[in-house]
């Protein structure tokens, strides 16, 4: 079921084949999408929707993989909880290779270490990992960041919803702007400026574990964007400081379809 939601564009956030949260969302994400009731537990008429599309039906969940060394030798580090320390690194990079590989499909990195129990992650060796498919290609011209549902919804020009993905939105000490916004900039692999209590700045360099993850989508209102995250598995679990929080991939995939000047509501 996590599969046939993220194919159809209604992301999971890391696949890791448990019934949660931000699958019940997905679900009522593609429920709504589909003029289909919203429900909390799947039935068998939203079952029949996920499952119409042939081509995605048949095509499998879990498929074998064989590493390259590419994959195996992506840079790896220790992070430190210090921002000043953080600034002082090469890069924010992985901290191992199975976070690095577990990111890469899509998944939790329990869920990869459980379907690889004796895999030793070398160059050659073939891994069992989920299929993450493709995602949306459709230009998104609205997004809007529901803090109820804790979900980014977006729009094509004819205000249809075709995606949809797990988000954290503000928090009780920093919230979210309100009303309506446009998106000013794009980065990819942006870098965090921290400010301390005394005003000194540190710049924290790029990086998948970087503050704000691999992406950066700004919005017309000042230091408040659409971003990714070092942390999947806690999106829509965690507080962010007044922004949208995406897992990497999401934010990748919104990065590349989202037009300039897009309208991005806070609702």
């Amino acid at each position: 079921m996590q599969a046939l939601l993220n194919w159809h564009h209604n992301g999971v956030g890391p696949v890791d084949g448990y019934w949660g949260k931000n699958t019940r969302k997905a679900m009522q994400a593609f429920q709504k999408a589909n003029g289909l009731d919203v429900t909390d537990t799947l039935n068998n008429e939203t079952w029949q929707a996920l499952t119409k599309n042939e081509k995605l039906t048949t095509q499998p969940v879990l498929v074998s993989y064989q590493l390259t060394e590419a994959d195996v030798n992506v840079k790896t580090t220790t992070i430190p909880a210090d921002s000043v320390a953080k600034s002082k690194l090469e890069g924010m990079y992985y901290e191992s290779l199975t976070e690095a590989l577990a990111e890469k499909f899509h998944i939790s990195e329990k869920y990869l270490k459980s379907l690889n129990p004796d895999a030793s992650f070398t160059a050659g060796e073939i891994i069992t990992v989920y299929n993450p498919g493709n995602p949306n290609t459709k230009p998104v011209h609205r997004v809007v960041a529901d803090k109820a549902t804790e979900t980014l919804y977006a729009y094509d020009d004819n205000n249809n919803l075709i995606a949809s993905y797990p988000t954290t939105v503000g928090s009780t000490a920093t919230p979210s702007p309100t009303g309506t916004h446009t998106v000013k900039v794009k980065v990819h692999e942006p870098n965090y400026t921290y400010t301390a209590n005394d005003g000194s700045k540190s710049i924290i360099p790029p990086g998948p574990n970087n503050p704000v993850g691999s992406v950066w989508i700004g919005l017309s209102k000042p230091t408040y964007g659409i971003h990714g995250s070092p942390d999947p598995a806690r999106i829509s679990r965690q507080a962010s400081a007044g922004c949208v929080r995406l897992t990497n991939w999401d934010a990748l995939s919104l990065l590349g379809v989202i037009k300039n000047g897009a309208t991005v509501e806070f609702s």
